[in-house]
């Protein structure tokens, strides 16, 4: 995406900076907007360029979330503290949630670094770099996602105490964008080519009650999906306690706001839930999973769920199983609990093994697979609205509303016999369908 109103020269002394993204759709909001701010200083900015040059400033912005995302962004750190070592880049500078979570442990161990910032620290990043924070930039800037498709933040930061969860610690308490603002970036997206906002944050449905007083998600949904050329809406990162249903009239009234939600749930059973302090209940969470379903016919639902929690025995295990069995989610992931530092569940014992963690984790995986298996043969015959992401090989590869990207089902389209622009929508009559994949071809 271009940056609204300049024309910026790329002064030829300027190093070029290299963003590197780790971690989530949060993380590469954020990178997204570092990269238009930096445009807009008239930088050279690409994003995870393949191709390293001494004078590169290297940008990594790093993911705290769990000890795999942890180890892979000190890996990458590793990587480019050698390049540098070597010469073969210039400045390497480290932001995001590891630093902000483990600064001064990193700046003790990786000592070649030339800065670490946190979360929160943009404009002192870009003074490093020798650029300034534009106010008028607000809200701009360049995606690394194809264009067609945006991640769209509407809140930093989480008021939730789960006990397993370190994202305060590293993003703050909750913080939600004005509507006005929100509205004004949806219109710059969509001039610019986004058809499809996915909406983001730590929390969705806290939104509104730290500037409203409220939960205001519906009026936020009823303004977005007023802007034109915005044709989808997804919503991601729902939470289950205190879910506002009333988001749910708002889905049913508009045709551009996807039948999706994405809500992890994380466990089942009630002394798991009690102990992550998640503020529900096995009954409610099966009562409000119903409740949507009837509310929103046809709604696909996401799910996320942990498997060796502290004190997670067979039978807690076992119960969450049959749960995923009968609930059948439209789609799922499932994690190994990660024993993190400073949340409240590092008090607790890790007392489930690894492997264990790991075996269960695959178990709730298998029976899903059956799942997304059986749902997708009763889509054969049936014609979908799909939006076409890329091509890959022989195929065209595109999602249906009740997908996004590169988490969900994908639908496969014979790019040798059916022809569709990157970006755009068609019609996609389903032919056949494996566990995760759908194929079919392009009807009138």
């Amino acid at each position: 995406m271009r940056v609204k109103g300049l024309v910026p020269p790329i002064i030829k002394n300027k190093p070029r900076i290299n963003v590197v993204t780790l971690g989530c759709s949060k993380n590469i909001y954020d990178s997204e907007i570092l990269m238009g701010q930096l445009k807009g200083n008239h930088f050279n900015v690409v994003h995870e360029a393949e191709e390293v040059s001494s004078n590169d400033i290297i940008v990594i912005n790093t993911c705290g979330f769990i000890d795999n995302a942890k180890q892979e962004s000190i890996d990458t750190i590793l990587q480019f503290s050698e390049l540098k070592e070597q010469g073969k880049v210039g400045k390497v500078i480290v932001t995001g949630c590891l630093s902000e979570r483990y600064k001064p442990e990193l700046e003790s161990e990786i000592t070649n670094i030339d800065a670490y910032f946190g979360t929160n620290d943009l404009q002192n990043l870009l003074h490093e770099v020798g650029a300034d924070y534009k106010h008028e930039l607000i809200g701009e800037r360049l995606l690394t996602t194809p264009s067609h498709f945006a991640y769209f933040k509407i809140a930093e930061g989480c008021n939730r105490p789960c006990s397993f969860c370190a994202i305060p610690l590293m993003r703050g308490k909750h913080v939600s964008q004005p509507i006005e603002q929100l509205v004004k970036d949806a219109k710059n997206l969509a001039k610019n080519g986004t058809k499809e906002l996915i909406l983001i944050a730590q929390d969705l449905t806290y939104y509104g009650l730290d500037i409203y007083g409220k939960r205001n998600l519906d009026e936020l949904l009823r303004q977005l999906s007023d802007v034109n050329g915005i044709e989808w809406i997804r919503l991601q990162y729902a939470y289950p306690s205190g879910f506002p249903m009333e988001i749910l009239d708002v889905m049913n009234e508009r045709d551009n706001i996807c039948k999706y939600l994405d809500m992890p749930l994380q466990h089942i059973s009630d002394s798991m839930l009690k102990s992550m302090k998640r503020g529900i209940t096995k009954q409610k969470t099966i009562d409000l999973v119903n409740n949507i379903r009837d509310k929103v016919p046809g709604i696909a639902m996401r799910t996320t769920l942990i498997t060796g929690y502290p004190g997670e025995t067979e039978a807690d295990f076992e119960e969450m199983a049959q749960w995923v069995e009968d609930t059948e989610f439209d789609r799922l992931g499932c994690f190994t609990y990660s024993h993190e530092e400073k949340t409240s569940a590092h008090a607790l014992v890790d007392d489930v093994l690894d492997e264990v963690k790991q075996e269960r984790a695959e178990a709730i995986m298998e029976i899903q697979q059956g799942i997304s298996f059986d749902k997708n043969q009763h889509k054969i015959g049936k014609t979908f609205k799909v939006l076409v992401d890329k091509k890959d090989g022989e195929f065209l590869v595109g999602r249906t509303e009740f997908d996004s990207p590169e988490v969900d089902n994908e639908v496969l389209i014979d790019a040798r016999i059916n022809y569709a622009t990157i970006g755009g929508f068609v019609n996609v009559k389903i032919d056949s369908a494996e566990d995760f994949d759908l194929y079919g071809h392009i009807v009138k």
